[in-house]
């Protein structure tokens, strides 16, 4: 039995909300079919069944800002799940990261602790593979950052703080939360796209250097749920 937990978005909101999520996710073209079809089955089934994925267009900054409003405590809470989204596979693209930047500017947003996630940026390049029958096959690489001097010993401390700041009021967004969070660190794999590898992931846990704050939310989504909704989590577990 679930209680009755009124949230403060509404289903305007809330679908505004996942579309910009889902817009970080394919923003660098290489999310791979099977997290598309997740996404989807959470998307339409659970959280905001009037969006269509079938016909899914990427959100711009300016439908985001005017469906989400001009509370700024919803609009950074909206850009910590987008920063979580962005690096949940471990890599954080500089099509992401563009894509971020331009939602930080639509909602008037300025969080100086993105600029630490830089340090980690990746571009995807095209180099010979002589295993692939076309030649060529896409690889993450490191850019390097856009300052010489790091500002901090670590970088990525402002924002991982920040991350942390993520309130979770929404029982909606709390599922899709838990359901795209991994509940234990994923083994390595590859990325095939039309049966050739085109890009290898380690281990998550290994890889991705905010991986305590992407576990520490999925946890204060299953407590959000449990506690506050009165919900059922095993399925999450």
């Amino acid at each position: 039995m679930t209680g009755a937990v009124q949230s403060p978005l509404t289903s305007e909101q809330i679908s505004v909300w996942l579309r910009g999520l889902l817009t970080i996710a394919w923003a660098d073209g290489h999310f791979d079919a099977e997290e598309q079809v997740l996404i989807a089955e959470l998307t339409q089934e659970e959280l905001a069944p009037q969006v269509d994925l079938g016909s899914f267009e990427a959100i711009s900054g300016e439908e985001l800002a005017a469906g989400l409003g001009s509370d700024r405590r919803m609009a950074e809470n909206f850009l910590r799940t987008a920063v979580m989204v962005a690096v949940a596979d471990g890599v954080y693209s500089d099509t992401e990261d563009a894509k971020l930047h331009q939602f930080c500017e639509a909602l008037g947003v300025r969080v100086e602790a993105l600029s630490g996630l830089r340090y980690t940026l990746c571009a995807r390049v095209e180099v010979e593979d002589k295993d692939s029958d076309t030649g060529t096959v896409s690889q993450l690489v490191p850019v390097a950052p856009p300052t010489a001097k790091k500002p901090h010993l670590d970088p990525l401390q402002p924002v991982r703080h920040w991350l942390d700041g993520l309130d979770i009021h929404d029982r909606r967004l709390a599922r899709f939360l838990c359901k795209m969070i991994p509940p234990q660190c994923p083994f390595e794999r590859d990325i095939k796209l039309f049966g050739h590898k085109v890009v290898h992931i380690p281990p998550l846990c290994k890889l991705n250097p905010l991986y305590d704050q992407l576990v520490g939310l999925r946890f204060r989504s299953l407590s959000y749920l449990a506690d506050q909704c009165g919900e059922d989590v095993s399925p999450y577990i």
